[in-house]
């Protein structure tokens, strides 16, 4: 058995008004809230479940158009609409509150949901993501118009097919792709080709724009949340100089640490590294309100 179909071999699935979405939880205590960009599931999110159970319930959904969620006929699927569900699947598991982490387009997507539900924010974590007018990346326009001519199929087929293509279209988003495994591209891609799935996944592409992000930036202005910004240093898509536009975007940021020669997906690649800050991000900010007092008291 593989490490995919290990990890998901623990599924689950919550009904939404937005769609059935799946998700992976492991661990116990205050929730942490794991959001994957474009083309990956919750997956990537592997080794922060598996290590990080200890102090918090971590749990990874797969976003509409990704991974085994299946969204309802019809349904949006932007980051905006995206946003929206992650309010409904916390209803739906009745939670109230997260500690946020977001990567890619899920960083974008999570700056989305703090500004429009911040009382749901315990703390926020964002590592190398969209943000401001920078969505699409330039570097990322050409897979964008790939998708909008319609072959988006036949590209997730050729990646399967050769993991090689996977591993050289995916080249700026690793430091070593070559290291990743065939049974990880496997776990990402298979259920992307689904019929439905892939539709989902063209809306999905097809809905970037800035304007999500824009739409929202006086929220973000406003966020008070702890917030932790972790960047990679070697990244085509989203340069360096954007966790500086965060740090100084957000009001709440608390830190801003650097991956020298890092990209993208390193959450995945230097998942150690991620989770020290991570959990020494939880422990000194992440307080919930009642328990202050009682500490007070």
């Amino acid at each position: 058995m593989s490490g995919g179909q290990r990890y998901f071999a623990d599924r689950r699935t919550v009904d939404t008004a937005s769609g059935r979405i799946s998700y992976v939880e492991q661990g116990q205590g205050p929730v942490a809230l794991f959001v994957h960009g474009v083309l990956l599931n919750g997956y990537l999110w592997r080794h922060q479940l598996a290590e990080l159970g200890d102090s918090r319930r971590c749990i990874a959904p797969d976003l509409l158009g990704h991974g085994y969620t299946e969204a309802g006929t019809g349904q949006d699927a932007s980051v905006t609409a995206n946003a929206h569900m992650l309010a409904q699947f916390l209803d739906a598991l009745g939670i109230d509150r997260v500690d946020l982490v977001g990567n890619d387009s899920g960083g974008g997507i999570c700056q989305i949901f703090a500004a429009l539900y911040p009382q749901r924010i315990r703390s926020l974590a964002l590592s190398n993501c969209d943000a401001h007018d920078n969505w699409p990346p330039e570097a990322f326009k050409p897979f964008v118009a790939m998708v909008a001519a319609g072959g988006l199929g036949d590209t997730l087929q050729a990646m399967l097919a050769d993991k090689s293509v996977f591993r050289s279209a995916l080249a700026p988003a690793y430091e070593r792709p070559e290291q990743v495994s065939d049974a990880t591209i496997d776990t990402y891609l298979r259920p992307l080709l689904e019929p439905a799935r892939l539709g989902e996944l063209e809306r999905f592409v097809n809905a970037f724009d800035c304007r999500h992000t824009l739409a929202i930036e006086d929220g973000l202005r406003r966020l008070q949340a702890p917030t932790l910004i972790a960047w990679g240093t070697d990244d085509v898509y989203f340069p360096l100089q954007w966790s500086f536009w965060l740090q100084q975007t957000i009001p709440g940021t608390v830190r801003r640490v650097e991956f020298e020669g890092a990209r993208i997906f390193f959450p995945e690649e230097r998942w150690q590294d991620f989770n020290r800050e991570l959990r020494a991000h939880w422990q000194a900010h992440s307080v919930e309100p009642v328990r202050a007092q009682a500490a007070t008291a």
